[in-house]
């Protein structure tokens, strides 16, 4: 049994720093007092949670805490829980516990910032993710500003289309990151780190609006912790590496042209273009590929089931062998 925000080792209940940053302290069963949405019962869901909306391939509720359990809420919600979505495609009973994998290999291996998150379960047994919004301070009763790049580049549905998110891309959103954020170095280094996580981890659906910046309490501007990671082609295999392009015509560069892929000189192209020094561009590039084992080891104590934890594996060591073409290793 482990703890099911951290997995680490115990009784199955949540561990006292899970239990601080979830719940402030409070001892959370980790079986949730209602039931997986379906036919039967989705009128309750209707009646009594506002339906946050459909993002990708996950259905998104909104929860409260009331005297020590959740409780479905159309109002001051700061939880969202997705329970397996509905939909035709490959292990998506695996989508929640992909996601807090995913998520948790980008806190705990990786030290990067991230909306804190678990994996809990139905009354039924079906698995549901669970995540803290990060845009909402409960007992103070305060909502930070929150502004997605889709937003902040001036792309709706109405102006571009229904695939509006779709468009751009990553290099656009460092701009953007110069434009808005005071301390952008820092800022720029650490979205770096994140757009090549999700290369990494094969998250195809990180579109503009799964990069958000906030207002600070001090009345600047940062980026928000990440959130929306998964290995998205675990359940939509042969979709694109990424939502959107690297930078303009980065499928003209030779590298690609040769090998069909994106590999190291992408990511050093991305990092020189929104302004990441060489060294550190690199320096951030070999510390992601320098964790293997450890990645190898979350994914092996995780709570996928044993056929898509190797797809995992397979699509996560594919990645990485990505960046060793150019050695002759590959």
């Amino acid at each position: 049994m482990s703890c099911p925000g951290c997995y680490k080792k115990g009784t199955g209940r949540f561990c006292r720093r899970c239990r601080h940053e979830l719940f402030d302290g409070a001892r959370i069963a980790a079986v949730l007092p209602f039931e997986t949405p379906n036919d039967s019962n989705l009128a309750q869901y209707q009646e009594r949670t506002k339906r946050l909306s459909i993002s990708g391939v996950q259905l998104k509720y909104s929860l409260r805490l009331e005297e020590g359990q959740f409780v479905l809420t159309d109002r001051n919600g700061a939880y969202i829980l997705k329970p397996i979505p509905p939909l035709p495609l490959s292990l998506i009973d695996q989508a929640p516990e992909n996601e807090h994998l995913t998520m948790q290999i980008a806190r705990q291996v990786y030290g990067m910032s991230t909306a804190f998150n678990a994996l809990l379960r139905f009354k039924d047994g079906a698995p549901a993710y669970i995540t803290r919004r990060f845009d909402i301070v409960t007992d103070k009763g305060i909502r930070y500003l929150q502004e997605d790049f889709a937003q902040l580049s001036g792309r709706t549905r109405k102006s571009h289309g229904e695939n509006f998110k779709y468009e751009g891309s990553y290099e656009e959103i460092g701009i953007l990151i110069r434009k808005y954020i005071a301390a952008a170095v820092p800022a720029l280094e650490a979205y770096f780190r994140l757009v090549l996580f999700n290369y990494l981890f094969s998250n195809g659906d990180a579109h503009l609006k799964n990069f958000s910046i906030t207002r600070t309490p001090y009345g600047d501007y940062g980026l928000t912790p990440a959130y929306d990671l998964m290995c998205t082609v675990l359940h939509t295999e042969g979709e694109s590496d990424t939502a959107l392009e690297l930078y303009q015509d980065d499928m003209e560069d030779p590298f690609y042209q040769s090998y069909g892929f994106y590999g190291r000189p992408h990511f050093e192209e991305l990092a020189r273009r929104i302004g990441i020094l060489p060294r550190r561009a690199a320096a951030i590039i070999d510390h992601l590929l320098s964790k293997t084992d450890k990645v190898m080891e979350m994914i092996e104590g995780s709570y996928l089931s044993a056929s898509p934890k190797e797809r995992y594996t397979h699509y996560y060591l594919d990645k990485v062998r990505r960046f060793e073409v150019e050695k002759g290793i590959m």
